[in-house]
């Protein structure tokens, strides 16, 4: 990535700053969304998938996108489709190629107050997340917030606010996926999932890129 400057003391770190919606539905699939306000490729979101059968699915708006995400997670099929969010009193609506996703979220709750009284400089930092990492593990079993990823890289989440979210409508390959569901069993992408119950969770995102050259921005 041209672009990233690559320090000398230590590998090069990016950051993407936005919303990740988690939720399952009742024909087994479950749904990932990321929605990015700042990231070193701009605004942008993209769709996970997995199937009840076990596929990993990703939709990435560009192929820059996609690069840089199918080297950081795992995934059996990457597509390169338009990706597009509107989001309004509380109603998201989602369309990205051969997805229609539509979800509802509701009033914050205890964990949302909590993570939201963190400031956000804090809950940004990588040496956050070695404190919050046990915490998340015990009441939401399944969500790491520092792990391993792909091509040598490490992650760290900084979760800054949660939502829960009440009511989806999801349609594939013009197939009903069903009603809303626990995130169950956890995703396969990376070395976390979301949390069991669907979740919209405003997140920062830091990714050390791995020692070996990454041009996510050439793909």
């Amino acid at each position: 990535m041209s672009r990233i400057a690559r320090g000398t003391a230590r590998l090069p770190r990016v950051r993407f700053d936005g919303w990740i919606a988690g939720t399952g539905t009742s024909s087994g699939t479950r749904i990932v969304l990321g929605h990015w306000q700042r990231s070193p490729f701009g605004a942008f979101s993209d769709v996970m998938l997995e199937s009840a059968e076990g596929e990993r699915l990703l939709l990435a708006p560009t192929r820059e996108t996609a690069d840089f995400i199918s080297a950081t997670y795992v995934f059996d099929t990457v597509r390169v489709v338009p990706v597009d969010v509107a989001v309004g009193d509380g109603t998201w609506t989602v369309t990205a190629g051969p997805l229609d996703l539509r979800f509802t979220t509701g009033r914050r709750r205890l964990m949302g107050l909590v993570l939201r009284a963190v400031p956000g400089a804090l809950a940004g930092r990588p040496a956050w997340t070695v404190l919050t990492d046990w915490p998340a593990r015990l009441l939401l079993p399944g969500v790491r917030t520092r792990g391993s990823a792909g091509g040598g890289r490490r992650e760290w989440y900084g979760a800054r606010d949660l939502l829960p979210i009440r009511a989806v409508s999801a349609v594939l390959e013009g197939t009903d996926l069903g009603a809303m569901a626990p995130a169950e069993p956890p995703v396969r992408f990376g070395f976390g999932s979301t949390p069991r119950k669907p979740a919209l969770t405003r997140i920062t995102t830091t990714v050390e890129l791995g020692p070996e050259p990454a041009s996510p921005a050439r793909g």
